[in-house]
């Protein structure tokens, strides 16, 4: 045991994260889920990352890139590498410019078109699901029965979060008081919990957006919400996934970005369409 002069313990001594280190941890991560870090990332993966080598009893950051690219238990860990390098920031109702736009604008068309059913609205990095039950209360107001709602995320621990749709104070920041009361209960623990009939509308998938293939077992979508993603991608990646999305939204159907970003460095087959507070995308037809 090492002690201080003094007689004390002294703390553990941490691992610090070399610059190659940073940059085969930051490729492994970009060619699994498309995520693009910064080249000065070292600080945040040291940060993010110190205690899985401590659970793991490995003594570097190339220890720990073996251990992801060749070690059985590597497919899991990658998973929990992912789970604490990305970002999972979201509230309900987040950006209502938009959710007015898709209920105003967007949703009357869907529902207007001959022989037209039920909408179904992907949202595409849901993380712990608050998205997906705010666009499920916005068809719950306004579409005809059966409109289904699936969320997709790359992070297990944030789909499994919103399959139980449980969410405190923070998630509600911007929601109207009238319809959290009319779409939450309210828990003894101070949080609220989506009501069942929101809790059907929803599915959500275990996803990583670069596995395009898997995006035909999502069905026909008629609109893809995917705010605040694509601006994490490279461009390789925004490509291939945007493409993915072309390929699974239904003829006319919608693609809704965050407010600070857009295909402009993405070449496509998408329309523009200017709605009266929103820029979105079409699939044409």
């Amino acid at each position: 045991m090492n002690t201080r002069a003094s007689g004390g313990i002294e703390p553990p001594v941490r691992v610090r994260i070399t610059p190659e280190e940073s940059r085969l941890l930051a490729e492994l991560i970009l060619e699994y889920c498309g995520v693009l870090l910064a080249s000065d990332a070292g600080f945040l993966l040291e940060r993010r990352l110190a205690s899985r080598l401590d659970h793991l009893s490995l003594g570097s950051y190339l220890e720990y890139y073996h251990y992801l690219s060749y070690d059985l238990g590597g497919p899991v860990e990658l998973l929990e590498c992912i789970e604490r390098v990305t970002t999972h920031e979201t509230y309900l109702f987040r950006e209502q410019f938009q959710l007015d736009a898709f209920e105003r604008e967007i949703l009357p068309v869907l529902l207007g078109r001959r022989g037209a059913r039920a909408p179904v609205v992907w949202s595409a990095g849901c993380s712990t699901g608050e998205e997906a039950y705010t666009i499920a209360a916005l068809l719950a107001e306004t579409a005809r029965p059966g409109a289904r709602v699936i969320g997709s995320d790359i992070s297990l621990r944030g789909v499994r979060t919103a399959e139980v749709g449980i969410y405190g104070p923070s998630s509600f920041r911007t929601t109207p008081e009238e319809r959290r009361e009319r779409y939450f209960e309210p828990l003894p623990s101070g949080q609220w919990r989506a009501i069942e009939p929101l809790r059907r509308m929803c599915t959500f998938v275990h996803l990583n957006l670069l596995d395009t293939a898997r995006y035909t077992e999502l069905g026909a979508i008629d609109t893809i919400f995917c705010r605040n993603v694509l601006m994490y991608l490279s461009s390789q990646a925004r490509r291939r996934v945007v493409e993915g999305f072309y390929d699974a939204l239904v003829p006319g159907g919608y693609l809704l970005l965050g407010h600070s970003e857009s295909l402009i460095s993405v070449p496509g087959r998408f329309d523009l369409v200017n709605l009266s507070n929103d820029l979105v995308y079409r699939k044409p037809g």
